[in-house]
């Protein structure tokens, strides 16, 4: 066998954010937060100069996820993503949605677009439904996009019900991606901003006690 093959390399607590590629391990948490960074990472690649917001609330499995991205503020700073943390889940995504609605703001065309992300527990989605139902409603912008990271807890594991977001998304006629995986956490992040612009709507990404 090749000696080089055999060769490893150093492995870096910081490759779950600077890696373009290669392998690079993390929690789930750290999965979500590494979206963003590299939606603009690919949107500088394809010429656009865009930005990204990010707002929520805290709930199990989310519980922690804006410590998470509290930390990556560096990488945040560098691309031009700015996270904001709600004081509660329906004014983070009203937040959200003023991201899609840059284009009717003094100054809005000096970016491309923005790309949204919101997150909250599966009762955050229930509360939130008014606003998102009426954000899905009025669209989203093409090189904008929004991804809602809805958190689950089916076996009530940290929660005083059982909690499933499935029903409620699909009265407010928002499309749902549903990673097997921590590995698919980014790759379905990632495509879910995609169908957002493509499509105008908003777009949600479905996470479990389990798999964050």
């Amino acid at each position: 066998m090749n000696k080089a093959a055999l060769k490893l390399r150093d492995v870096k607590l910081t490759d779950k954010y600077e890696l373009d590629d290669g392998m690079a391990f993390m929690s789930g948490l750290q999965a979500l937060t590494r979206i963003p960074i590299v939606q603009r990472r690919r949107d500088i690649a394809a010429g656009l100069k865009t930005g990204g917001f990010i707002s929520g609330y805290r709930g199990s499995p989310l519980g922690a996820f804006d410590l998470e991205m509290m930390r990556a503020k560096k990488y945040f700073k560098e691309l031009d993503i700015n996270f904001q943390p709600g004081v509660n889940e329906d004014l983070a995504a009203t937040a959200v949605w003023g991201t899609q609605q840059i284009g009717l703001l003094p100054g809005g065309t000096d970016y491309d677009g923005v790309f949204g992300i919101w997150y909250g527990k599966s009762p955050g989605v229930d509360r939130s439904g008014d606003v998102m139902r009426h954000a899905n409603a009025y669209g989203t912008a093409p090189h904008g996009g929004v991804l809602a990271i809805a958190g689950d807890d089916h076996a009530c594991k940290s929660s005083t019900l059982p909690c499933q977001s499935d029903h409620a998304l699909y009265a407010m006629m928002i499309p749902q991606l549903y990673p097997s995986s921590i590995r698919e956490f980014v790759e379905y992040g990632i495509l879910g901003i995609a169908m957002s612009r493509y499509s105008g709507c908003w777009t949600a990404l479905k996470v479990t006690s389990e798999n964050v």
